[in-house]
């Protein structure tokens, strides 16, 4: 099997969305500590593949639910 775009870019994308989430919540959670590094690696070292399954499940479902609140919020006065 060939790699193809759809099988990459959900892995890239839930990435840097881990690394930017993970940070913040880090950051907020327990501040600039001594230890923040590590304590935000490991975070991010378990939030990426989580964060990728979910954007695989999540992907199918994304520009449904996107049309239907489209198509809702296109029929508003």
């Amino acid at each position: 099997m060939q790699l193809q775009p759809k099988h990459v870019q959900p892995v890239v994308m839930a990435g840097i969305m881990a690394f930017i989430m993970t940070a913040f919540i880090t950051w907020l959670n327990l501040g600039w500590r001594p230890d923040f590094l590590v304590l935000w690696a490991r975070a991010f070292v378990v939030a990426w593949p989580v964060a990728s399954l979910a954007a695989f499940v999540a992907s199918p479902i994304a520009p449904k639910v996107t049309q239907a609140i489209i198509r809702r919020l296109n029929r508003l006065p």
